[in-house]
């Protein structure tokens, strides 16, 4: 099996350098007409300018591909849908959405002012937002879609000094799992991606023979998987140096305790049952917790 996009549309934020480079030359590479979209600010989202998304385009260009660029920041919902009304007028459809565009303020939150906190979370998650909304019912219309959402291990699981951008991309997950469950029926598949990879956002932050094995290209394998004809739906990839996991939220069998006076106790001193990890769950969807609770109270209750 050979994964190709010919006659797909794709949309790629953030893509005039690091992973979103070579998620873009990817995708032209295996057919697929390709939105180049990046602001070409600083790391920390500082300025624009067009320039990196087109030198992205003339590459494919000059590979044999089809691209066009867009300067327009994702947080910007009308330039998003500027972006996305030009796409359909010049290529009919658009097929796949990868939200790769993000930018670091990095700070303890003892110092982290609020305004770096908002911004953060303003390019990530309200980004990501403009952007699928702004893709949303052409996508529904041709009953076909592809999103990806690119998270990270410090939304997943915590990273000092990166409360805000933690923060912005565990919220990633959250409108995967739901938008994953309203797109079914338009076979619109949603998943997130955690990607290892040098780029600006890491070149500061891991030793020189670290940076070697984590080439942005060794995570794109896991990106063309995930927006692929046959690709799953509410999955989180991880990907780095070549690996690959996938991440999942769980939900243990936990424990009845009831209403009595000394409730509250009681969940202290069975903390290390209610998370015993043996048959735990993956639900499919937020009923899943009330319907365990519930169904243990009535088991309990007679």
């Amino acid at each position: 099996m050979t994964i190709r996009f010919d006659g797909r549309v794709a949309v790629v934020t953030g893509a005039g350098g690091g992973l979103g480079r070579q998620h873009a030359l990817a995708l032209a590479a295996r057919g697929a007409k390709v939105v180049v979209n990046d602001l070409g600010g600083t790391l920390d989202g500082k300025g624009g300018t067009p320039k990196a998304a087109q030198l992205v385009v003339d590459e494919i260009r000059a590979a044999g591909g089809q691209a066009i660029a867009s300067g327009a920041s994702v947080t910007d919902a009308a330039a998003v849908q500027a972006m996305i009304d030009e796409t359909l007028r010049t290529w009919g459809r658009v097929d796949i959405l990868v939200n790769n565009a993000g930018i670091l303020r990095d700070k303890s939150f003892a110092k982290m002012t609020l305004d770096d906190f908002r911004l953060v979370v303003e390019v990530h998650l309200m980004g990501a937002v403009n952007c699928t909304k702004a893709v949303w019912d052409a996508m529904r219309s041709q009953n076909y879609g592809r999103i990806v959402m690119t998270t990270s291990s410090s939304g997943l699981y915590g990273n000092f000094g990166q409360s805000n951008y933690g923060a912005a991309k565990m919220a990633l997950v959250g409108l995967m799992q739901t938008l994953s469950i309203e797109g079914a029926k338009n076979d619109i598949r949603v998943n997130c991606l955690a990607p290892t990879a040098a780029t600006r956002m890491t070149e500061n932050l891991m030793p020189e023979a670290v940076l070697e094995l984590l080439r942005p290209d060794a995570v794109t394998p896991g990106l063309l998987a995930l927006v692929a004809e046959d690709a799953p739906t509410r999955a989180i990839l991880c990907a780095g140096a070549g690996a690959f996991e996938s991440a999942h939220i769980t939900l243990t069998q936990g424990i009845f305790v009831g209403l009595p006076d000394d409730a509250a106790e009681q969940v202290a001193l069975n903390f290390a049952a209610l998370s015993d990890r043996s048959g735990e769950t993956v639900p499919m969807s937020g009923n899943a917790q009330g319907t365990l609770e519930t169904g243990k109270a009535r088991r309990a209750l007679g």
